[in-house]
C-alpha cells in the first residue's frame, strides 16, 4: 500500500535511494540540473512509486538553495517564454501519467534520460529566441511532469551562457515549474501524505549532496563529474529499456 511505503521500505532500499538523491543534488549543485536525470531511472528500478514526487519536491528545494547563490545571474528574458510554454506541457505530461500503464512510462523515462544525455554530450547549438523557448518549454513540461526530467530542454538552449547565469536562471526556473508540478500532481491525486514523511527521511542525503557539490564545484572538473553521472544514467536507462 503506497501510504504505507515509508514504512514498508527496507534500510537497504532506503540507503540506496538516498545514496541516489545524494548524487543527483551533487550533480545539479555542480552543472545546474541533473538530480532527475540521474535519479530517475535509478529509483524506478529501486521504488517506482518515489518517481516523480519525491524528485519534483528535491528538485524544488535544491533550486531554492542555488538560487540564493546566483539570483543575480537571473534575467527574465531567459526564461519567461519556456515559462509560458510549460503551462501546456505540464497539461500533457499530466494526461500521460494518468493514462499510461508503469510499464510504458518506464519505456518512456529511459527514452527521455536517453535524450537528455545525448543532448547533453552532444552540447547542440539551437537558436535562442522566443519560438524556441517556448517549444523548450512544452517539452521540459511534459518530461518534467512524467519523470521530473525537466531541465535538459532549457539547458539544450542556455548552455552558452557563463556557468554561473546557466545555473542561476535554471534554479528560478525549476523553482517556478517544480511548484507548479507539484501542484497539478497534488490536483490529480498523486501526492500523499507518505511523500513527505519520506522526503523528510531523505533530506539529509539532499543536503549532504548539496554541501559536497557547493565544496567541489571550484575543485574539480565538471564535466568530469557530469561524464560519470551520465554513465550511471545511460546504463540504468538500458536496464529499463531492455
Amino acid at each position: 500500500m503506497a501510504e504505507g511505503l515509508w514504512l514498508e521500505m527496507t534500510p537497504a532500499t532506503w540507503g540506496a535511494c538516498a545514496l541516489v538523491l545524494m548524487l543527483g543534488a551533487l550533480v545539479q549543485r555542480i552543472t545546474g540540473f541533473g538530480l532527475a536525470v540521474v535519479g530517475a531511472p535509478l529509483l524506478l528500478m529501486l521504488e517506482p512509486r518515489l518517481v516523480p514526487v519525491i524528485l519534483v519536491i528535491f528538485g524544488l528545494l535544491v533550486s531554492l538553495m542555488m538560487v540564493r547563490r546566483y539570483y543575480r545571474e537571473i534575467r527574465l528574458d531567459a526564461i519567461g517564454m519556456a515559462l509560458v510554454g510549460r503551462l501546456p506541457g505540464n497539461a500533457l505530461g499530466l494526461w500521460l501519467l494518468v493514462a499510461a500503464p508503469l510499464v510504458v512510462l518506464e519505456k518512456v523515462i529511459a527514452l527521455i534520460v536517453l535524450s537528455a544525455v545525448a543532448i547533453t554530450l552532444g552540447r547542440f547549438r539551437l537558436p535562442v529566441n522566443r519560438a524556441s523557448l517556448f517549444g523548450a518549454g512544452v517539452v521540459s513540461g511534459i518530461f518534467g511532469t512524467v519523470a521530473a526530467i525537466g531541465g535538459p530542454p532549457l539547458a539544450l538552449l542556455l548552455h552558452g551562457l557563463p556557468p554561473d547565469r546557466l545555473r542561476g536562471n535554471l534554479a528560478a526556473y525549476f523553482i517556478v515549474t517544480a511548484s507548479l508540478t507539484l501542484a497539478l500532481l497534488a490536483l490529480a491525486g498523486r501526492v500523499g501524505v507518505w511523500h513527505l514523511q519520506l522526503a523528510l527521511s531523505f533530506l539529509p542525503a539532499i543536503l549532504v549532496g548539496h554541501l559536497l557539490g557547493a565544496w567541489l564545484a571550484p575543485r574539480l572538473d565538471a564535466r568530469a563529474i557530469q561524464y560519470g553521472s551520465l554513465t550511471v544514467c545511460t546504463l540504468a536507462a538500458l536496464v529499463l529499456l531492455f
